[in-house]
């Protein structure tokens, strides 16, 4: 297994920002597998959605992601709260490093995503029924592919970085 940490999760639940917090107070490059793929289409995800639909979406979301096998060592990958979803996608995230299942509850993705119109599947009415819905239907599968589940609820960013990484001194 790669030296990798690929931080997983629902939308809202942190990946990002604890990412950079462990990037920063480990001097490990981070990337983003949403920004590879925006870089990649020369789009933004919203539009990748809107054009060719969430199926090509995924599909490039495996493509950075093998990608990244061939590439990455010793990084921190945020990656798309869909994308574990696919049963090849886990298997490459358990080989590209350690997957860390960054944990909330659905009112800290409510309250985190409050006016975010970035999100395509969080568009139209009744947001609060599918963000429970989506999370009850993902929960398991984070779950599965994970090698370590944080709680992220009420947390500092230092607090979480600390649980996933203690370098050996």
């Amino acid at each position: 297994m790669k030296e990798n940490i690929i931080l997983i999760g629902f939308m809202g639940a942190g990946k990002t920002s604890v990412g950079q917090e462990l990037s920063s107070k480990y001097q490990k490059k981070m990337v983003d597998t949403d920004g590879l793929i925006e870089e990649k289409a020369g789009m933004t995800i919203s539009d990748i959605f809107a054009r060719n639909g969430e199926e090509y979406f995924r599909q490039l979301e495996t493509e950075v992601l093998t990608e990244l096998l061939e590439q990455a060592d010793d990084m921190v990958i945020s990656v798309g709260g869909g994308l574990p979803m696919r049963e090849e996608n886990r298997a490459v995230l358990r080989e590209l490093g350690e997957v860390v299942y960054l944990q909330v509850e659905p009112q800290t993705v409510l309250e985190r995503l409050k006016g975010d119109t970035t999100r395509p599947l969080l568009q139209g009415d009744q947001v609060e029924k599918k963000v429970a819905d989506l999370m009850d239907f993902r929960g398991p599968v984070y779950e599965k592919a994970a090698h370590k589940i944080v709680r992220a609820d009420g947390r500092s960013l230092e607090e979480i970085a600390e649980e996933i990484y203690r370098p050996e001194k």
